[in-house]
């Protein structure tokens, strides 16, 4: 049975105070804070943004205001306080100074994100990368970090400083492509008796989160608290990582290490360049990107209603408490694939959000469109993908027939499942079928 949240609450406070007084704690938090925008989480809620810590002590005057985790910026930036919400990319570029390139992996359970973070580590090894950063999330995850110092500077004559979040993404995807089918063989392998290991199609529940590869994305910062489990996000050796258990990360037991790891200049070309040539040359994206990479043809609908909106769209705009970035995504691409006007688009997102608990933040809603509006559209993840049953979402057995909220709309709505003909031009729309 779920703790109830005032419980949570009760148990994390209880121990911030003593946690955060410590100088160890503090010298930790502002160390790795220098150049990056640093905000702090008041257990529900995030403070103000910009921010930053100017000094160690910082730290606990916000936790006496009642701040129970700390969360940066993947960004390294001139000044993070000029950094304002809704800024121009041009502006943005112009103040950031570079970017580490940070691995999130979140799962279900603890021992797939295990598996899942020594697999890329073993993978960006093989490419030269000898120097990674290794910290528990807090809950079932991992963070892995590839500093800005070893990144290549530049590639082909294009600044990486300026090529924030687009190739992070890429290279991400990269890894998680290259490691997919060893991921999947290990996790079966743990598909015995009293295991709780259910099928052998769970390695998008390990995959690291593109949606959170975004500008200003925000990641809890080392040795912070977390607020649902009540322990500390600790860096960790890769024998450490090995043997890791949960009990591990106890806030009272916890001895402070650097998680940005003492790297050599450039050491990331190498994987940068094959990253880059991989997503260049691939006639047909990765089975496991192709929601976001896809072209199609999108379709102007006329007179299309919310009475005609798919269930499970419908049923996140109500409003959702968990997985709120998620159906940020696929309530955007769904908006635009239809053809929606982007200030009708802009207007039903915010309405959206203020139903969430809590909502996310403004900012993050805006650099989303901002980033969805230099691509063009694409199709929403289908059904069977785990973006649904991730935010608590049940497809309807009509909509699995359909695979995907566009289609359905067309079957449903305007013509008949024969009726729906591929395009003849490359960016055709037959992945509807």
């Amino acid at each position: 049975m779920a703790e109830p949240v005032s419980s949570k609450e009760e148990r994390i406070r209880k121990i911030t105070h003593l946690y955060y007084s410590r100088p160890d704690i503090q010298e930790a938090l502002f160390n790795f804070s220098r150049d990056r925008e640093v905000v702090p989480r008041y257990f529900e809620g995030f403070g103000k943004r910009p921010d930053s810590l100017q000094y160690p002590s910082d730290v606990f005057e916000l936790v006496k205001k009642g701040a129970t985790s700390f969360h940066c910026s993947e960004e390294l930036w001139k000044d993070p306080l000029k950094i304002e919400t809704g800024m121009e990319e041009k502006h943005m570029k112009e103040l950031r100074k570079g970017w580490d390139l940070l691995v999130d992996i979140d799962s279900k359970y603890i021992d797939y994100s295990k598996i899942s973070a020594q697999l890329i580590i073993k993978l960006i090894n093989f490419y030269g990368v000898k120097n990674i950063g290794i910290k528990f999330s807090g809950s079932k995850g991992f963070h892995l970090i590839v500093p800005w110092k070893s990144l290549p500077k530049e590639i082909n004559g294009i600044k990486t400083q300026e090529m924030f979040p687009e190739w992070a993404r890429i290279v991400t995807q990269f890894v998680t492509e290259s490691i997919k089918k060893e991921l999947i063989s290990k996790i079966s392998d743990l598909s015995k008796p009293n295991k709780y290991v259910k099928d052998f199609q769970v390695s998008e529940e390990v995959m690291p989160d593109l949606i959170l590869v975004s500008p200003r994305h925000l990641f809890r910062m080392p040795y912070s608290l977390h607020e649902k489990t009540a322990l500390a996000s600790i860096v960790l050796s890769l024998d450490e990582l090995k043997n890791f258990q949960l009990t591990d990360a106890d806030p009272m037991k916890l001895k402070i290490k650097n998680f940005m790891p003492d790297s050599k200049e450039g050491e990331a070309s190498q994987l940068f360049r094959e990253a880059l040539d991989w997503y260049k040359g691939k006639a047909n994206p990765p089975k496991t990107f192709q929601q976001n990479s896809e072209k199609f043809a999108p379709i102007k609908f006329e007179k299309l209603s919310e009475d005609t909106f798919p269930p499970s769209i419908k049923e996140i705009l109500k409003g959702i408490k968990d997985g709120k970035k998620r159906a940020l995504f696929i309530l955007l691409n769904f908006f635009r694939f239809i053809n929606m006007d982007k200030e009708e688009i802009e207007k039903r997102l915010f309405e959206w959000n203020k139903k969430n608990t809590p909502p996310l933040l403004d900012g993050y809603i805006i650099s989303q469109l901002s980033w969805s509006y230099r691509k063009p559209p694409v199709l929403p993840p289908n059904y069977d993908k785990d973006y649904y049953k991730g935010i608590g979402i049940i497809p309807t057995q009509e909509e699995l027939n359909s695979k995907n909220p566009v289609n359905y709309i067309v079957r449903k709505n305007y013509k008949k499942p024969e009726e729906i003909k591929p395009r003849k031009n490359k960016d055709n729309f037959k992945n509807l079928n």
